[in-house]
């Protein structure tokens, strides 16, 4: 394991009132930004940017996307006015040499709720600067893996590298009055959980041979991928802890990650 390496962070984000209420896991997140080293600059992977192969964010001022719909209004005037990173994007594209990874320079993106629901609770300031990475959605979970190990000299230069997803999302089932959470989604959590301490990634990447749990948990993978970027990151006997969890309204997965 190399010194000096920031940690990377694998965030359950749930619901976007996170960003506005004051939760246990509002309340985590903030306490594992106070944990680590500052950040130089932030790459997020966000399960709300999937693309028809990969893009980054290269312009200097990304906008705060709103994309979610039947929420207050005060949630749609939240605004995260981080700076990006041209400079961030560009090293990015040259890093990944797996598949072409194109600049969003012309605002068809910013920062969507993946990323500033998150960012805003960690650093509130919103002074360091944000770029976002999509996920190809024409590409299979080994892709996504192996790309993330692509962005590891990151980790050396101050970069914060943040997967924001649900380890468990099913919003087909999601029970806004629930008290329990359901059987496979806590079958499926724990899990993983226990996959992910014993460093075992293939099976991890390989989640559709993990039965029905498994099948129920993961409908879609765009939340589940942004989890595989940050466990590709893992260096050899590198500690991996979780610092929140939890299966709010049945079939969501809170379960935040910490590499390093």
């Amino acid at each position: 394991m190399k010194a000096g390496l920031m940690p990377a962070l694998f965030i359950g984000h749930g619901n976007p009132m996170n960003a506005i209420e004051e939760t246990v896991y509002a309340a985590a997140w903030r306490e594992a930004a106070a944990m680590i080293p500052r950040p130089a600059a932030i790459l997020c992977i966000s399960a709300h940017w999937e693309t028809e192969g990969a893009f980054v964010t290269a312009m200097p001022q990304p906008r705060t996307i709103h994309d979610f719909y039947g929420f207050p209004d005060q949630l749609y005037q939240v605004e995260y006015p981080a700076p990006g990173s041209p400079e961030l994007a560009e090293r990015v594209r040259s890093l990944v040499t797996s598949c072409a990874v194109r600049l969003d320079d012309g605002y068809s993106w910013g920062l969507d709720h993946g990323a500033w629901s998150v960012l805003r609770r960690m650093y509130p300031e919103a002074d360091i600067p944000v770029v976002q990475l999509s996920l190809d959605r024409s590409q299979h979970p080994r892709f996504h893996y192996d790309l993330g190990r692509e962005l590891a000299p990151l980790r050396e230069e101050g970069v914060l590298i943040l997967g924001s997803g649900n380890i468990v999302h099913n919003l087909r089932l999601l029970q806004w009055d629930a008290t329990e959470p359901f059987l496979w989604a806590s079958e499926f959590d724990e899990l993983a959980a226990e996959l992910i301490l014993a460093g075992d990634h293939d099976r991890l990447v390989a989640y559709p041979t993990l039965g029905s749990s498994a099948r129920l948990a993961i409908p879609t993978n765009e939340h589940y991928l942004p989890l595989l970027y940050i466990l590709a990151l893992q260096e050899s006997r590198e500690p991996v802890s979780f610092f929140a969890a939890g299966l709010p309204l049945g079939s969501i997965s809170m379960r935040s990650v910490r590499i390093g």
